[in-house]
C-alpha cells in the first residue's frame, strides 16, 4: 500500500478518496468538492492495491468484479468520475508535436483481419440478445442517441438518432443502401420504412443476424431488406447510399485504407455515405486495457484526423462532419440504469462478476465521455461534390419532417 499511497497523494487534488485497506488502516486523499462526490473504497486483501499499481484500469476493474473492492461510500460510477476530475481532458497539457510511440502501439494492437475481427464481434455481440433487451430500447440501437434536449427519454432519442443519420443520407425512394454493421437490424428497417429503399445489412454477429432477418419477416420486408453474416470486405455491387453506425471502432487502425478504399468501390459516383462512430478528442492511444480484455477486444477509437487521413487517399470528400460531445455519456447513463434496474435477471442469466463487469464497462465509457478525450464523430462523405445540396438546409428540413412524421 506503500507506493499506491504515494502515487494517490499526489494524484487525487479535486474530490476527497477515502481508502481502508485490507488490515484497516485508513488513507484519505484530496479535499471536499462541489462538483465531485465523496468516495470510499474498502479494499479486500492486499493484492488489491499491488493489482492497482501495476494497471490502474485493469487492476481497479478486476478487483471490482471479483468483490475485493468495494464501496464504503459511493459506487463505481463515482469513483470513475473522481478519477476523471482528476485527469479531465480539458485541463490537460498538449501533447508535444511529435510521433507517439502510443500512436504506433495503437495502430498494432488494433490488425483486425477477417477471422480475427469475426472473434472480436462473437466475443461481444454473440453473448445472447436477452442481455441486451434489459438496457436498450425497443429497437435496439446499441449506439449514442441523439439528444435534442438531456431531459428526452432514451426511446425517443433513439428515434432521434435515426432521423438525424437519415436526413444527412439524402435519400430517394428505390435506391440501393448498404448497412456496414446493421445491428440487430433498426437503422435499415427504419431507412425503408420511410422511403421505402432497398436495404442489404452486413453483419459478423450471429445474433444480431438470426434477429435481424427475424424483424424483417415479421414486418413483411424481407425481399427489400436483406440481412448477411459477412465481413465488409466481402461485399460486392455498388450502392447509392452507405451507412455506419457504430461499426468503425471495430475496423482497427491498421485497415482504416482498406475500409475506405472498399467503400470507395461499393460507393457510386453520385452516392453519399454516413459514418457514424466514436472517436477521440486527443491523440490516438492503445485505449482501456479493461476494455480490450473483457468487452472489446481489438477496439480502436479514431480521432478526427486518423478519419480523414484513412479516406483523403481514396478521394472521399468529408461533406460535412459533426461532433457529439456529451450525447454518448447521456444515453449511457440510461443503459447503466436500466442494467441495475435488472441486476437480478442479468445475474441469473450469467453471474454477480459478470453484472459487475457490466456496470464497470458502463461506468467507465460514462467518464470517458464527461472527462475524457471520448466523443461521437458523424462524417458525411461522397465521391462527387455536387452530390448533395450546397447548403445544410436540407438535413434541417428533412429531419423536422421525419420527427413529426413519427
Amino acid at each position: 500500500m506503500y507506493l499506491l499511497d504515494k502515487a494517490l497523494s499526489r494524484l487525487i487534488r479535486r474530490g476527497q478518496l477515502t481508502v481502508t485497506d485490507h488490515d484497516g488502516k485508513v488513507y484519505r486523499y484530496g479535499a471536499p468538492s462541489d462538483d465531485v462526490a465523496p468516495i470510499a473504497l474498502r479494499f479486500g486483501d492486499r493484492g488489491v492495491a499491488k493489482a492497482i499499481l501495476r494497471s490502474p484500469e485493469l487492476g481497479v476493474a478486476e478487483a471490482y468484479m471479483d468483490g475485493r473492492l468495494t464501496f464504503d461510500d459511493g459506487d463505481i460510477v463515482g469513483l470513475v468520475a473522481l478519477a476523471g476530475h482528476n485527469g479531465r481532458f480539458e485541463d490537460a497539457s498538449p501533447h508535444p508535436p511529435r510521433l507517439d510511440w502510443r500512436r504506433f502501439k495503437a495502430w498494432f494492437r488494433a490488425r483486425n483481419r477477417e477471422a480475427r475481427s469475426k472473434s472480436n464481434v462473437a466475443h461481444h455481440y454473440d453473448i445472447g440478445n436477452a442481455l441486451y433487451r434489459l438496457f436498450l430500447d425497443r429497437d435496439l440501437q446499441y449506439s449514442c442517441s441523439y439528444f435534442t434536449d438531456p431531459a428526452v427519454p432514451l426511446e425517443q432519442s433513439q428515434e432521434d438518432k435515426k432521423a438525424h443519420i437519415a436526413a444527412k443520407l439524402y435519400l430517394k425512394p428505390g435506391q440501393r443502401v448498404l448497412d456496414i454493421g446493421c445491428g440487430w437490424g433498426g437503422m435499415a428497417l427504419y431507412l425503408h420504412r420511410h422511403y421505402g429503399v432497398e436495404v442489404l445489412g452486413v453483419t459478423l454477429s450471429e445474433e444480431q443476424l438470426a434477429l435481424a432477418r427475424e424483424r424483417a419477416e415479421a414486418e413483411g420486408v424481407a425481399d427489400k431488406v436483406r440481412f448477411e453474416l459477412i465481413d465488409y470486405r466481402r461485399v460486392e455491387g455498388t450502392f447509392d447510399r452507405i451507412v455506419s453506425v457504430g461499426m468503425f471502432e471495430h475496423v482497427g487502425a491498421a485497415h482504416y485504407d482498406e475500409f475506405f478504399g472498399q467503400v470507395r468501390r461499393l460507393l457510386k459516383p453520385d452516392g453519399v455515405m454516413l459514418l457514424h462512430t466514436i472517436g477521440r478528442f486527443d491523440v490516438p492511444s492503445t485505449g482501456d486495457p479493461f476494455a480490450d480484455k473483457y468487452i472489446f477486444p481489438g477496439y480502436h477509437l479514431p480521432n478526427l484526423s486518423e478519419m480523414l487521413r484513412g479516406s483523403e487517399r481514396w478521394r472521399l470528400i468529408a461533406a460535412d462532419v459533426e461532433t457529439l460531445r456529451l450525447h454518448y455519456a447521456y444515453t449511457l447513463r440510461h443503459w447503466l440504469e436500466r442494467t441495475r434496474a435488472h441486476r437480478a435477471e442479468i445475474e441469473a442469466m450469467y453471474d454477480a462478476r459478470f453484472f459487475r463487469m457490466w456496470e464497470m464497462y458502463l461506468a467507465g465509457a460514462i467518464g470517458m465521455f464527461e472527462q475524457g478525450g471520448g466523443c461521437v464523430y458523424q462524417v458525411q462523405y461522397i465521391r462527387d461534390r455536387r452530390a448533395v445540396p450546397i447548403t445544410r438546409d436540407y438535413m434541417f428540413e428533412e429531419e423536422r419532417r421525419l420527427r413529426a412524421r413519427a
